[in-house]
């Protein structure tokens, strides 16, 4: 037995747990899960170990043991933050954009529940899985229309050979001219409005990423009653209307950082400020021809 096995023999599994959390604060990630694989062996009913060593698969991008452990996290505990968090991240890296927007969703939900505080880790991974889930969602529709834009064009050129073998069959060489130039002229003329109709439907949808300033800051949703507080910032009226009903009940919280009481009352809806400018989101959508981009 080595000198290193000797002495973490006799560690508990809290000690090994906190040795591999030294080593992570020293960005030493293998060393840190061989620590957390220790005290899994010793207390394999501890939720944490194995997001702890999920966090390490993570940094050093294995993202399908990041999963594994966060699966057996969750399997343990489903309400674990860190659980979905990890979860979605590695699900994100590992292209599965669907799993990774739910898994993340659910994390930042739980976060608001416990009032635990993770600045704008989650919400920023939500965004960015959003988005990327957009954007091939955006690159298949691209492929299917270009497939049959393909197709259709296609179908109009075997026509023309067919009426122009037929047009030969027929025989007269002055009639099968002039026939011959009208059939040309008509399968050009279909094909011109083929990519006439596709060009324009691809303007109108190629950029439908939706602007920031489309979306509300709580719930990332495309505003649907946005309204403006006093120092400027635009929210969806609900989410931060829910915001104030929490703050309110929190006196201590409210004491702690003497802000300045906000009521509802003061706010007003963003089409009746001076500095709105930009195009509304009724009218993007207008514009894009869509309804919802970044749907849960």
């Amino acid at each position: 037995m080595s000198k290193n096995m000797y002495c973490t023999a006799y560690l508990s599994d809290k000690e090994l747990k906190e040795q591999g959390n030294r080593l992570f604060s020293l960005r030493k990630y293998d060393e840190a899960v061989n620590f957390y694989s220790k005290a899994i062996i010793k207390n394999p009913d501890v939720a944490h170990y194995f997001t702890n060593r999920a966090l390490c698969y993570l940094k050093l991008l294995k993202y399908e043991q990041a999963c594994t452990d966060c699966r057996r996290a969750l399997d343990m505990d489903s309400n674990t933050v860190k659980g979905h968090f990890f979860l979605g991240q590695a699900l994100l890296e590992l292209e599965n954009y669907d799993e990774s927007v739910k898994h993340l969703q659910r994390a930042l939900d739980l976060a608001k529940e416990q009032k635990l505080n993770f600045g704008d880790d989650i919400a920023g991974q939500l965004r960015m899985a959003r988005k990327k889930r957009f954007s091939l969602m955006e690159e298949k529709r691209i492929a299917q229309e270009i497939e049959l834009q393909t197709y259709l064009n296609k179908l109009i050129t075997d026509d023309k050979e067919r009426q122009l073998k037929e047009l030969e069959c027929e025989g007269g060489t002055e009639v099968a001219a002039e026939k011959t130039q009208q059939i040309e002229e008509k399968c050009e003329s279909y094909i011109n409005d083929v990519n006439t109709i596709f060009a324009k439907v691809d303007d109108r949808r190629r950029k439908r990423d939706v602007p920031d300033y489309l979306c509300g800051k709580i719930s990332f949703e495309i505003l649907q009653e946005p309204v403006i507080t006093p120092s400027g910032i635009t929210y969806e009226k609900k989410d931060i209307e829910e915001h104030l009903n929490y703050t309110e009940r929190n006196h201590i919280r409210e004491k702690r950082y003497r802000r300045t009481p906000t009521e509802s009352w003061s706010f007003r809806p963003r089409n009746e400020s001076k500095i709105d400018t930009r195009p509304t989101d009724s009218e993007f959508r207008y514009e894009r021809g869509c309804r919802c981009i970044f749907t849960r």
